[in-house]
């Protein structure tokens, strides 16, 4: 299995979270907007069964041999940071349908506020917190929280029904991430689902640049 980036030019990022908070939609609304710009296939993680991969199949939104399922069998984490093997192959099917420069979105089963991916199998990843499980979370950290290189507050049209105060959680955020990149979203309303499309964008760039570099370093 090739897990050197200089041999590929796939962008991979992982999405992760806990149960409910909105990574399969948020996988779903990246596509959708992600598409246009380039080809993208997406490997989800489920524990026994293809639940989510089975719902983005039904949207249409990409073929079905651009969606993988994984069945991790396993706690979530382990599957996406200690044995990354079945993601690894997962991840190298799709990329060998798909031309050069694509993105592979890689959804996480839901786990707890300790979920990242290792990056010998993603390139950036994404921690999707939902503001209804209260606004308390963002400073309770954890590795998901302040190790992910964006992210995603969802769910913030819920915010006054639950009593979530949504300014303090977006500071507390901040704080707790050393103010690295951090965007509320309502993927339910598409409210700023495109910025966090266009912050893959942007990363799927910088990546492609320092591949080109390693490539060619006389240039």
């Amino acid at each position: 299995m090739k897990t050197n980036n200089q041999f590929r030019k796939t962008f991979r990022v992982g999405v992760a979270g806990p149960v409910g908070s909105g990574k399969t939609a948020l996988v779903a609304s990246l596509v959708t907007h992600l598409k246009n710009s380039c080809p993208v296939g997406v490997v989800t993680n489920d524990i026994f069964t293809a639940e989510d991969a089975e719902f983005l199949k039904k949207l249409s939104i990409l073929p079905d041999d651009l969606i993988i399922a994984v069945k991790t069998g396993c706690c979530p984490h382990t599957a996406i940071r200690e044995d990354i093997s079945a993601n690894l192959e997962a991840a190298e099917l799709i990329e060998s349908r798909l031309p050069a420069e694509s993105i592979v979105l890689i959804e996480s089963g839901g786990d707890n506020l300790t979920a990242t991916f290792s990056y010998g199998l993603i390139d950036k990843q994404i921690f999707v917190l939902d503001i209804a499980g209260g606004d308390k979370l963002a400073r309770k950290g954890g590795p998901g929280i302040t190790q992910s290189d964006l992210l995603v507050i969802n769910k913030i049209d819920l915010a006054e029904m639950v009593g979530a105060n949504r300014v303090q959680m977006e500071e507390e955020a901040l704080v707790a991430r050393n103010r690295q990149p951090t965007i509320s979203t309502s993927v339910r309303f598409e409210t700023n689902t495109a910025l966090v499309a266009q912050w893959v964008l942007e990363q799927r760039e910088l990546f492609l640049e320092s591949a080109s570099a390693q490539a060619h370093p006389d240039i």
